[in-house]
Order: C-alpha cells, then structure tokens, then sequence
C-alpha cells in the first residue's frame, strides 16, 4: 500500500524549512549550470579550430563534422550540432518519456560516434590537435553523458518503462508537452546563447574553410594548366 493510499506510488514528502529537494535541485543543475557551461567548451573549440588553421589543414570535411558538414554538402545542419540539440530542444519543449530517452540516448551513442571520426579526421590531416584541445573534447564528449545520467535518475520511472518497451503507458510512445513548460526568457536566452556561442563561431569556421577550399582549388587548376602549357614547350627543345 502506498503512502497515497490509492494504490499509486508513495507520495514524495515535501521537504521542511532548510532541507533541499534532490530532484529540483538536479532539475536546477540541468537547466542552469550543465546546459549554459557546455557553451564554454565548444568556443574554446573554435578557438582551438583557428589557432591552428583549420581551413589550410582539414579543412572543410572536419569543419562540418563538429558544427561541421560533410565534405560538398555546404550549408547543410552538422552531424554533432544536429545529434546534441534534437534531443536538447525536444527535452526543453516536451516530457520526459520512452521516446523521449530513445531519441536522448540513440543521440548520445551517434555522437560518441562522430566524435571519434572527428577526432581522426584532425589527426589524419596536417592539423595538430594539441592536449589542450583533446581535453576540450573530453568535456564535449562527457557532457551529453552527464546530462542523460542526471535525466535517467530524474525520471527512474520512465526508465522502467522503458525498459517495458512502454507497456501500459498511452503516451509512452508520443510527445506529451510539458505540464510546466520553461519560461520564455530561459528559452530566448537559450537561443541567443545557441547563435552566440555555436551558430556564429563555427558559421564562420564554415565560411573560412569554403574560402580557402575554392582559393585552393583554382590555384591548382591553375597550376595543372600551367604544367599543360609548358609541357608541350619542352618537349620541342629537346628535340
């Protein structure tokens, strides 16, 4: 019998003057401090991206791996931004359920995943990837990890559920917006800190890399017609 007396779970007591509520101050932890600080190391990973030039040595295929792309897609929305911030944008906009977590930890498994091709990719070319920058990419690795460890303790239930495979849930498999959705201020300055911190860094990045990638290949089609010229030329003086 619960504490509700309904058959349901316990009812969570509510804690006294000067005690903390554990779940509201993990949910305060996501929502204030992981998320805003995940911002840091991206930057200093763009700074690291420029300070060894990435547009003259990998170029423009690591570019769009990280909020890079792939080589000749172009503008298109990058593989590591793309499986970070689906399933950050649909935990900020919907509840915490089955689906949910398949979409939070197919994305945190893709990531890991691009990350160690990005990873090679940098060392494969002339790019030096200093300590520095590895340890950066330790947090941007760590991080999704963290965030979907402190959501599967939050919502234990879920997780059962799950676990299932949503048996007995309507809404297991379908998104339920949240019952206390955020405020409009935290998700505006979520997005200003999106365009701020990665959109404009790495837009930028993209740009350099596209720059120097076409500079580069009309110098060497410039070179291969100069060969061509005199090619010819030399071959009537040895004669």
């Amino acid at each position: 019998m619960s504490a509700s007396g309904d058959g349901g779970p316990p009812a969570r007591a509510k804690p006294s003057v000067g005690e903390v509520d554990v779940g509201d101050a993990t949910t305060r932890y996501l929502l204030y401090g992981l998320l805003p600080s995940w911002f840091v190391p991206g930057v200093a990973d763009w700074v690291m991206h420029r300070r060894t030039r990435i547009e003259e040595t990998a170029g423009t295929k690591e570019s769009l791996i990280l909020p890079h792309c792939l080589k000749g897609v172009g503008g298109a929305p990058t593989l590591m931004m793309a499986e970070v911030g689906l399933p950050i944008a649909l935990t900020l906009r919907y509840e915490v359920n089955p689906l949910l977590l398949s979409v939070q930890l197919g994305g945190a498994a893709v990531h890991e995943a691009t990350a160690l091709w990005d990873v090679r990719t940098a060392v494969e070319s002339e790019r030096e990837v200093k300590p520095v920058e590895q340890h950066i990419h330790s947090f941007l690795e760590s991080l999704p990890f963290a965030a979907l460890a402190s959501l599967m303790c939050l919502h234990a239930d879920q997780v059962k559920s799950l676990l299932r495979g949503g048996r007995g849930d309507p809404d297991a498999w379908r998104l339920v917006p949240r019952r206390r959705p955020l405020s409009r201020g935290y998700l505006a300055g979520i997005a200003a800190a999106i365009g701020t911190c990665v959109l404009l860094p790495y837009g930028e990045e993209l740009l350099r890399c596209v720059r120097t990638g076409r500079r580069n290949r009309k110098n060497d089609k410039n070179a291969r017609s100069d060969a061509a010229r005199w090619s010819p030329a030399r071959s009537g003086k040895g004669r």
